[in-house]
């Protein structure tokens, strides 16, 4: 027969586990939202702010496309439907990933929710505006890099952490 608090003992590691999906995935949302709402405040569009002169400008653009500016230049209904549906179909895949991610890969979970945060940051500008608000600005010597904002460097970040657990098949807390 099974202890009265043996049920409660197991559910408490999975009520954390989604505690810490929540906070990292929030934080990445709210300083997203945070950041575009001073650049959409403080900045004309197009208007660059040279922070290290030659390297780093804040920029403030739309992006109508996806990564990359990819499909940027076809701005009818269907392509912004389709990447709503990809941003959605995405982040239900990755809460899947996170859901059934053993509690001893924390820095793989971290890097779902870094990347769940991400795709909400950037579907809520999606669903606001019909693009997404991108303003971090990088030159390096050989190119400039297209710019981007607090959600893309989250789901960057997840995806390297996750890369790197794909590729040497562990984590460093594992």
């Amino acid at each position: 027969m099974m202890e009265p608090n043996s049920l409660s003992n197991q559910v408490q590691p999975e009520r954390s586990k989604y505690v810490k999906l929540m906070v990292i995935a929030t934080t990445v949302v709210v300083l997203d939202q945070i950041t575009k709402a001073v650049i959409l405040n403080t900045m004309a569009l197009y208007q660059v702010v040279p922070v290290i002169p030659g390297f780093f400008n804040i920029t403030f653009i739309y992006n109508p496309g996806g990564a990359f500016g990819f499909l940027a230049q076809h701005q009818t209904g269907w392509v912004q439907v389709m990447f709503v549906t990809l941003i959605v179909a995405a982040a239900g895949l990755v809460f899947y990933f996170y859901k059934n991610t053993p509690a001893g890969y924390r820095w793989l979970a971290s890097a779902y929710a870094l990347i769940f945060g991400g795709a909400i940051g950037n579907l809520i500008d999606r669903l606001r505006f019909g693009k997404v608000v991108d303003f971090l600005d990088f030159n390096l010597v050989f190119m400039r890099w297209p710019a981007f904002n607090v959600a893309d460097s989250a789901v960057t970040i997840g995806i390297v952490i996750f890369a790197y657990h794909l590729l040497l098949d562990r984590m460093p807390d594992a």
